[in-house]
């Protein structure tokens, strides 16, 4: 028996002997068990209609209604010429095939390229640790670890972002290399501090050094005046989830006041975003961008952790994670998964 007509008999029994949930029920059943066109779609789509009609009509009138002859149903199946777009067996019915297109489809690892820039310079080393050690090379450890993790699920076209110079004349020069190797995600690497007031003074190893232990965490920030900014921060909420996933939590500091001029809007309460519009890096870059504080260096305690191999995985790993879920397909007619 030919699918159409096998359906068409399904539903003309069902109506007759079930409730309506029962129809919706049996109309899936048939779209499982056999796959149909586009065309067919449309009919089906009709077929709930009727349905919806007579529930309607049944409540006004006590009377009973009695239900269509399969060889109705049939000529209500017929199409002009039936086209060659197949449907999902368990796909929404009546839908036009360009509204199944997915809204990105699934990247190639092999093919996707994703700058890792390294916060800061030789030259200009940003914040300095609890134990006088530069945020540079906080930064070039934990970026080379994700790099390495990156290449390993395939992510081949994986770069590592090196800049030289003083800070300004760095934050142009990496912005400008990253438009030109036509990046597809930009994630530049830090490590954070405390404004200067906050610091106190201690020795280590012999030597005057400046800490403050009073905040902890990591942040990631994104920038409204990216040109892509919706898919930036789809892309740090990925990075806070699966920070979060580890049992890792983030810096709360940017939403007090005594922060003053490093005070930050944040847009996820539980995951750790933050909004920093005026950072260059975030802003110039063509493509989605994010920048992450993996932890804060000027703590004694986390700064520790932030050195230890066994932290660093954790965040590599997470990132990592958080790059494989942001290629997952994002299908128009499901939304985001």
């Amino acid at each position: 028996m030919k699918r159409r007509g096998f359906i068409c008999v399904l539903g003309s029994v069902a109506s007759g002997f079930w409730p309506r949930r029962r129809t919706i029920i049996a109309a899936i059943a048939a779209i499982v068990l056999l796959p149909i066109e586009a065309s067919d779609a449309g009919w089906l789509s009709d077929l709930f209609k009727s349905k919806q009609a007579k529930s309607t009509k049944q409540a006004k009138s006590p009377k009973h209604v009695t239900s269509r002859k399969p060889a109705a149903l049939a000529r209500r199946a017929v199409s002009p010429k039936p086209r060659n777009v197949k449907l999902a067996a368990l796909g929404p019915v009546g839908l036009p095939p360009a509204a199944l297109k997915p809204v990105a489809t699934r990247c190639d690892p092999a093919k996707f390229r994703i700058v890792l820039d390294v916060g800061h310079t030789a030259e200009s080393e940003g914040a300095i640790s609890a134990r006088n050690v530069s945020e540079f090379v906080f930064n070039l450890r934990l970026a080379k670890q994700i790099e390495e993790k990156l290449k390993a699920e395939g992510f081949s076209e994986t770069r590592l972002l090196l800049t030289e110079g003083k800070a300004r004349r760095s934050l142009v020069k990496r912005v400008a290399t990253a438009n030109n190797l036509a990046a597809d995600l930009f994630l530049s690497i830090h490590h954070d501090s405390v404004p200067n007031k906050f610091l106190e003074d201690w020795e280590f190893e012999g030597k005057k050094s400046r800490f403050s232990d009073r905040f902890s965490g990591y942040s990631v920030f994104v920038s409204r005046s990216n040109p892509d900014f919706k898919t930036s921060l789809a892309f740090a909420e990925l990075i806070g989830k699966e920070m979060k996933a580890q049992g890792l939590d983030y810096a709360r500091q940017y939403t007090q006041a005594i922060m003053g001029r490093y005070q930050r809007p944040l847009l996820n309460k539980e995951t750790g975003v933050y909004r920093y519009d005026e950072l260059i890096v975030l802003r110039k870059t063509r493509m989605a961008a994010a920048l992450l504080e993996a932890g804060s260096i000027i703590n004694r305690d986390e700064e520790l952790m932030m050195g230890s191999p066994e932290r660093r995985d954790i965040i590599s790993s997470s990132v990592t994670a958080a790059v494989k879920e942001f290629c997952e397909p994002r299908w128009g007619i499901l939304g985001p998964l």
